[in-house]
């Protein structure tokens, strides 16, 4: 078996590319890349690289999309080997990034110059969307590369995302969607006080407890057939100074929305807002959009997809919208069908992250399939 897939994901995990840093990652892709016909375009904005590399002029538009960056190490006395020092054990290959999702990039690089060799005069247009900031704010990354495109008028028709998907096999799980993500962060006003003088404070604590717990009873949506029911959960409270004997002038609750398409985002701040104020609350609050729902149906990349799968793995892939969010949620709104199709996640953000030599491999060749399938018709 071919060692190439292996070799590109140890260079790229070897460089310490923390969110937002790339460390040479876009660079040693593009070198790759450009020897295969790709015309490489890099996109800086602010403390984020970003790479656009195109090879073709024509539709329909192939696109890669993905990160080089990879979120901290953590402990370092609690991993096995030293993250950004690579490591072959027992058929797994250990490092920050390796299936977060570094050997995704380096499946897609092979894949890539498997398929253009093989197919030179292959129809439509293959890119690569890469950023250095997906595990980050996400501001200057996949959006702003988005942006660009559209202002130009350049269309993706397909994106396929090299997140890791797949839960126990390589490929049992792609994703074909993501809920849509809605945080509110909450201020409730009071009057601080002492605790044995409450009749001359106003505990926020106690307002807002019977407001905050209709919130999390209520049943926001029954799902679909995709999706699953809309979810809030309250991610942080805090009120109080420390201290036993004062009662808290404020409280401040961040809490979040995962959404199906059965609601829309402005549905869910209409609802929260009248629970608000039919409990009288004193109350200040924001909202961060962080994604739209979005689903891809059945079609070419759907299709492409399972059938790869099925004829690298011998898998019959569940296509599913559960987890959290991707760069898929910038890509979809442009009217690109986006697919999710990486290694097992079981590790990832974890210590002694980890991945499958060989399903590295095997993902190369579900890559290349899925080019075949749609630009060789």
């Amino acid at each position: 078996m071919s060692r190439e897939v292996t070799d590109i994901a140890i260079d790229l995990i070897a460089r310490p590319s923390v969110t937002p840093e790339d460390a040479g990652c876009q660079k040693m892709m593009a070198d790759y890349l450009a020897p295969l016909g790709f015309d490489i375009e890099s996109m800086v904005f602010e403390d984020t690289t970003n790479m656009w590399a195109r090879k073709g002029s024509e539709g329909p538009l192939f696109c890669f999309a993905g990160h080089t960056d990879v979120v901290p190490a953590g402990d370092l006395n609690q991993w096995h080997t030293p993250p950004f020092e690579p490591r072959e054990i027992d058929g797994y290959l250990h490092g920050r990034g390796a299936a977060d999702m570094k050997g995704s990039l380096a499946a897609m690089m092979v894949a890539t110059k498997r398929f253009v060799e093989k197919h030179p005069d292959h129809n439509g247009s293959i890119a690569f969307l890469i950023t250095s900031d997906e595990e980050g704010p996400f501001i200057n990354g996949t959006t702003r590369v988005i942006d660009t495109l559209e202002a130009r008028n350049e269309k993706i028709t397909w994106a396929l995302v090299g997140e890791p998907s797949s839960t126990h096999l390589l490929g049992d799980i792609v994703k074909n969607g993501r809920r849509g993500s809605l945080t509110g962060n909450l201020t409730v006003k009071g009057v601080q006080g002492h605790v044995a003088y409450p009749h001359l404070a106003d505990n926020p604590v106690h307002k807002a407890a019977p407001a905050l717990a209709e919130l999390a009873r209520i049943k926001w949506d029954n799902g679909n057939e995709f999706f699953p029911p809309t979810s809030f959960q309250i991610a942080n409270i805090n009120a109080g100074t420390g201290a036993s004997n004062v009662i808290p002038g404020a409280m401040e609750v961040m809490f979040n929305f995962r959404y199906s398409t059965e609601v829309t985002a402005e549905i869910l701040i209409e609802r929260v807002l009248g629970i608000l104020d039919a409990h009288g609350l004193d109350y200040d609050i924001s909202w961060v959009f962080n994604g739209l729902p979005f689903l891809t149906g059945e079609g070419p990349l759907l299709d492409a997809t399972r059938e790869a799968i099925y004829e690298v793995t011998g898998t019959q892939t569940d296509p599913q919208t559960s987890g959290g969010t991707s760069d898929g949620r910038f890509i979809a709104p442009t009217g690109a069908q986006v697919i999710e199709l990486g290694p097992v996640n079981a590790t990832i953000h974890k210590v002694n992250e980890c991945v499958r030599t060989a399903d590295l491999e095997l993902l190369a060749c579900c890559y290349e399939k899925i080019l075949e399938k749609l630009l060789c018709r």
